[in-house]
């Protein structure tokens, strides 16, 4: 398995490590249920270095974003950061991501560590123009602080005026005494907070320092366990999960960010003629009537017990206090109050469609 700067910080701290995306990672410290509360009602702070990062270099380098992803970028300007996909050209998502503006000529590319390999070959395939493509994915740390006292926590490590910052947006500045982090106002969480883009041999550094100047807050380590029970509550895709390369993005209720208004990019003909023909299932999120834990591939079945749909993702919500989840199911049942039927192990509960997010 590969490790983070951090692998062995983790190990020190007794956290549960698990085999997550090729990467010995931790799972849980103090348990699920604490981590989440933490995250939501103070701050905690996720390893999250196993993600992938990609520069993109040149005066082609939008050109080439453009091309492969779903929204406009574009738009984007210098300190500004968005929400994408990328298109597989069958109709699937190869991986969802973010895409940083640093300036005209450069960018930054966010992807999924399970998806790190077939991105970079995915991107490079379409690099016709001479973009510079570097990956920095293995020396570069990335330690997301959140929840409602990660700004006061961050403050005290850093000049820059982080209340300044808008969601979506960053800047690089020096943290903690180390220079070039890209601090950034983005999260998987929904409860706020900043992502740090962090040397290696600077990581130990930081995660000290945020450590202590969090400590009037109580902040926590958090692992994956809660990041994923903290990011379905909020409704956030997970790839792998919820989408793949088989679900398109309309269907999965990522039309917001597949701007068909822009130029030519990979699936352009397929999502509009999609657009134009409704897709025939959509990503919900449901709670369960019936007392049961909904989990990932779990069928949704009709009435005759025949398989109509699945579950993508579910827990139960230590913010609710209920079973939650989100599924594929036909269109006709999409709509907030319909009732679905969940195969629970053999047992056929009630579950129903609600608006997202949860909580």
């Amino acid at each position: 398995m590969k490790t983070t700067a951090l692998t062995n910080l983790h190990i020190s701290l007794n956290a549960k490590m698990v085999e997550f995306a090729g990467y010995n990672m931790p799972v849980s410290y103090a348990g699920i249920n604490s981590e989440h509360a933490a995250v939501r009602n103070s701050v905690g702070v996720f390893d999250v270095s196993h993600m992938g990062e990609f520069i993109l270099e040149g005066p082609n380098a939008l050109d080439l974003i453009q091309r492969v992803t779903t929204n406009d970028a574009s738009k984007l300007t210098d300190g500004k950061a968005q929400y994408s996909c990328l298109p597989n050209g069958q109709g699937g998502i190869v991986d969802d991501l973010l895409v940083y503006k640093i300036n005209d000529l450069k960018y930054l590319l966010v992807v999924n560590a399970s998806n790190m390999d077939k991105d970079w070959n995915w991107i490079s395939k379409h690099n016709t123009q001479g973009v510079k493509l570097t990956n920095i994915s293995d020396d570069t740390s990335l330690l997301a602080v959140q929840g409602p006292n990660a700004l006061a926590t961050l403050q005290k490590l850093t000049e820059a005026n982080l209340s300044t910052i808008p969601y979506y947006s960053f800047t690089i500045d020096v943290l903690a005494g180390v220079k070039d982090v890209i601090i950034s106002n983005t999260g998987y969480t929904g409860s706020g907070g900043f992502e740090l883009y962090i040397p290696n041999e600077h990581a130990q550094k930081v995660w000290d320092a945020v450590f202590e100047a969090g400590k009037e807050f109580n902040i926590q380590p958090i692992g994956l366990g809660a990041r994923d029970t903290l990011r379905l509550e909020k409704g956030f895709c997970l790839y792998g999960n919820d989408i793949d390369e088989t679900t398109n993005p309309l269907e999965a209720g990522l039309g917001w960010i597949t701007k068909l208004d822009k130029g030519d990019f990979t699936d352009k003909e397929t999502i509009a003629q999609l657009k134009a023909e409704g897709v025939k299932r959509k990503l919900v999120g449901f709670e369960m009537v019936d007392k049961g834990i909904p989990r990932h591939d779990y069928p949704v079945v009709n009435e005759g017990g025949e398989a109509i749909g699945k579950v993508t993702s579910g827990t139960q919500s230590p913010t609710l206090g209920k079973a939650i989840g989100m599924a594929y199911v036909p269109t006709e049942l999409s709509k907030p109050g319909s009732e679905i039927l969940i195969d629970i192990r053999g047992r056929v509960l009630k579950a129903q469609v609600v608006k997202l997010p949860f909580a």
